[in-house]
């Protein structure tokens, strides 16, 4: 049977707009499982594991931030760790999306999840034979957020025939790990072309010129058009 798994995470919250959260974005990894990628995952856990860095769970935001557990590791040390993921996510057969919203431009909550619920649905229907082609398409989603939870339901339910939905951990599913990655470099494109990039971002990532060349223009290949 052909399976279509869909890892998602989310960026930002549904609060009011602050200079710190302009945007909510929902990044959606898709994996077609005839491509299997076990050997792509263990090359990642042994060149992290040479890091010091066995059974790490790897949350991207904090890597450039220098939070959580990468907060006394130096510059060079986070970097290592990003870019292995980097070379993960171009390794493995996979394609994204990302739908965002500009809070600033947002009245409500409500107001929210009925444009995000909006630009999913389009997309699917856009896509809507490339999914039928598959016999189960399971969402793996962390219920991290009640609001994104109750839209991914209404919205795959409502367009497509049975959806399978499966609550995970992240440290569970590189692909999962992964949409956390993208979310955040979605995020940090969104910022550069409004002009908010940070401070610590600046100093992880240098010039934005390299940070466009070296990441988001390989990310870019990956994304489903």
């Amino acid at each position: 049977m052909k399976e279509l798994s869909i890892f998602i995470d989310e960026s930002g919250d549904f609060g009011e707009y602050s200079f710190h959260s302009p945007y909510y974005i929902i990044a959606m990894v898709f994996h077609n499982q005839s491509y299997v990628i076990q050997n792509q995952i263990q090359y990642l856990d042994t060149e992290l594991s040479y890091l010091g860095l066995s059974n790490i769970c790897i949350h991207t935001g904090p890597i450039i931030r220098k939070e959580e557990i990468y907060k006394d590791m130096n510059i060079v040390e986070r970097r290592r760790i990003f870019n292995k993921m980097m070379a993960f996510v171009r390794a493995v057969d996979i394609q994204y999306k990302c739908f965002y919203i500009e809070k600033k431009h947002i009245e409500d909550s409500i107001e929210a999840i009925g444009k995000l619920s909006k630009q999913i649905s389009q997309f699917i229907r856009e896509k809507y034979n490339e999914f039928l082609s598959f016999d189960n398409v399971k969402l793996y989603y962390d219920n991290g957020q009640v609001e994104v939870s109750k839209l991914l339901s209404s919205v795959f339910n409502a367009l497509l025939p049975n959806p399978i939905f499966r609550k995970v951990m992240p440290s569970d599913y590189k692909l999962f790990q992964v949409a956390d990655f993208i979310c955040t470099m979605e995020l940090v494109k969104l910022k550069i072309e409004n002009n908010l990039f940070s401070k610590s971002e600046k100093i992880f990532f240098g010039s934005t010129r390299d940070l466009k060349q070296n990441y988001l223009k390989a990310l870019k290949k990956k994304e489903w058009n």
